[in-house]
């Protein structure tokens, strides 16, 4: 693929008539001929021809790589509208540290303004409906337009149904904090009133779920405050799955050894059933628990506007998707990343492994949009975890497409898992965020 430069009077007048005709209610259909009724100047370069418009919904990993790489390496050829419900992007990896106190919710939130610098048009916005057949969009805001390509990287949505009691009423108090923002703060805010040798119950539900380490540093992370500032507390982990998820035995050692007598941890107890007046849950065993702070983590599935697009098509709950171009395998032109996807082997949902997909995707369409067949992927992943503010972990891997799987497969021998937690890591671990972030916004 010719991966040119932009030139940036380009870009900025590409997206200044982009977002005038947004405004105006325009469909983009129309947007075409704009630059092609200028008049060049002397030795100006001729028109960029547009091969293609592509809407973007979700500005998290996937959906503000896949925006930005798009416009970094298709140019004036291709517009990109990326929509979002937040005026600022609040990253979910790092955001336990807020819940532990190292870190603020100022450290982890980003402007959209390199991405528009970049030449795309960002709009806070929510998409209400796509028709997936004819890749067309509803706004709540902007009017209904049309695309060549529609990328969706709508996160996850929480399957309240799933535990009893876990009503709207509920989740007014009951917290899942699992998308970075005002629920972060909030959690925080109920652990600083807790009293002194109060209980927090974190509760995780079956995997697959959303960042696979998570619930567990964030039981080091809760653990970790309460050992400076409320020694008397508890942390208590019922885990429906048999053991823990990831990183097992490092995270095992930091309940045993940093936080010995704080963390208590429970496998194969799923909570079923939760009482919030009562600040209680209930196992599936019939086992009550009360707490002082309940963080409930409830089964999750693909975010609600990809169900209503009718890409949900695996175990009723995540979209399965063409590993080479990360096109959903229920609506063609349409593309689904990060942890909305059913995922391949051995490939977790982690903030990296969306970004890997925002670049597939990209590459994809713009191959696509030039007439050529797709190259197969490879992509990376690396996952950091805090035991504290500073002793961190890792566990990382890198899958490759097989054309006789149709899938991606871990490839053997690569990636690797720490021996153990150490400060050195929590440098690479601060670095990685910066580095990822930058490659995402800026």
């Amino acid at each position: 693929m010719n991966r040119r430069p932009i030139r940036p009077d380009l870009a900025q007048a590409s997206r200044r008539r982009f977002t005038q005709a947004l405004a105006a209610g325009t469909a983009l259909a129309g947007l075409g001929g704009l630059g092609a009724c200028a008049t060049p100047g002397a030795g100006s370069p001729p028109p960029t021809k547009l091969l293609g418009r592509v809407l973007v919904v979700g500005a998290g990993f996937g959906g503000a790589t896949a925006a930005k790489y798009l416009k970094l390496w298709g140019g004036d050829s291709v517009e990109v509208l990326l929509v979002d419900r937040q005026s600022q992007f609040i990253s979910c990896p790092m955001s336990n540290l807020v819940l532990g106190g190292s870190r603020s919710m100022a450290d982890i939130t980003i402007g959209y303004e390199g991405l528009r610098r970049n030449g795309v048009v960002v709009v806070n916005d929510e998409v209400l409906g796509i028709d997936a057949a004819k890749r067309r969009a509803s706004f709540n805001k902007i009017a209904d337009q049309s695309f060549d390509r529609i990328i969706l990287s709508p996160g996850v949505d929480m399957d309240y149904a799933t535990i009893r009691g876990y009503d709207a009423e509920a989740q007014k108090t009951v917290l899942h904090a699992w998308k970075a923002g005002p629920e972060t703060q909030a959690l925080r805010a109920q652990l600083e009133a807790m009293p002194d040798g109060g209980v927090f119950v974190i509760a995780v539900p079956l995997a697959p779920y959303r960042c696979p380490p998570g619930p567990y540093e964030r039981a080091c992370q809760v653990a970790w405050y309460f050992k400076k500032f409320k020694p008397r507390s508890k942390v208590l982990v019922l885990d429906a799955n048999p053991d823990i998820v990831s990183k097992a035995g490092l995270f095992r050692k930091a309940f045993n050894d940093m936080y010995k007598g704080i963390i208590e941890y429970r496998p194969n107890h799923r909570v079923t059933e939760l009482d919030a007046r009562a600040r209680t849950v209930t196992t599936e065993l019939g086992e009550v628990i009360k707490g002082n702070v309940l963080n409930v983590l409830p089964q999750m599935s693909a975010g609600a506007i990809a169900r209503k697009a009718g890409l949900v098509n695996a175990n009723n709950r995540w979209c399965s998707v063409d590993w080479m171009t990360m096109e959903s395998t229920a609506a063609p032109g349409v593309h689904v990343l990060g942890d909305a996807t059913l995922s391949a082997p051995a490939m977790p949902k982690s903030g990296h492994m969306a970004n890997q997909h925002g670049k597939a995707a990209a590459a994809a369409i713009l191959e696509a949009f030039n007439g050529r067949a797709p190259v197969a992927p490879m992509m990376a992943n690396t996952c950091y975890s805090f035991m504290d503010d500073s002793q961190v972990a890792h566990v990382a891997s890198v899958h490759r497409y097989d054309a006789t799987k149709k899938t991606m497969e871990a490839v053997p021998g690569s990636g690797g898992l720490s021996s153990e937690a150490n400060a050195l890591e929590g440098v690479y671990a601060n670095m990685w965020a910066k580095t990822i972030w930058n490659d995402m916004l800026s």
